[in-house]
């Protein structure tokens, strides 16, 4: 049992490193027509970018199945899968975008730069330029700052150049 539960945590641990990549890399790269209506205004409870959590759960499921009747531990690599699913949906769709019917703002310096590093992610326009790729995880305030500072300076340079 001891082996089981390590699995599963150590899952939930890299959830959060693939996360981030899938984040920066899909969602801002090849995936950004899922992934836009994220960064705008929608009307309703659901936004395209919703899908990514059915593409994630139907992946779960498929490795419960797998790792029940195949090889186990891929059956608790599931659990750990769907509890960093429910730890994103309880923070990031909860706290730190809103989308449920009651309001709490976080006084737990750990949630609140949680929410924080979030915001300036969302502070870019478009795919290009974002910082704080992560969910769970964020890098200090100050630190994600001077980085989106330094992006946006680079973004006017190489337009600068460009017109040049």
């Amino acid at each position: 049992m001891l082996i089981n539960a390590a699995i599963v945590v150590v899952t939930v641990v890299a959830m959060e490193a693939i996360a981030n990549l899938v984040h920066r890399y899909v969602m801002h790269g090849p995936g950004w027509g899922w992934h836009k209506s994220h960064h705008e205004e929608t009307e309703g409870i659901f936004e395209k970018n919703d899908l990514y959590a059915v593409v994630f759960t139907v992946f779960a499921v498929a490795l419960f199945a797998v790792g029940g009747a195949v090889w186990a531990p891929l059956f608790w690599i599931a659990v750990g899968i769907t509890i960093y699913g429910f730890l994103y949906f309880v923070v990031h769709d909860g706290l730190v975008h809103r989308r449920w019917p009651f309001r709490h703002n976080p006084k737990h310096p750990y949630l609140k730069r949680l929410v924080q590093a979030h915001r300036l992610h969302h502070a870019t326009h478009g795919r290009d330029g974002a910082v704080s790729f992560g969910f769970l995880y964020a890098r200090p305030v100050a630190e994600l700052r001077e980085e989106l500072r330094r992006s946006a300076q680079f973004e006017r340079e190489t337009t600068e150049r460009s017109r040049t």
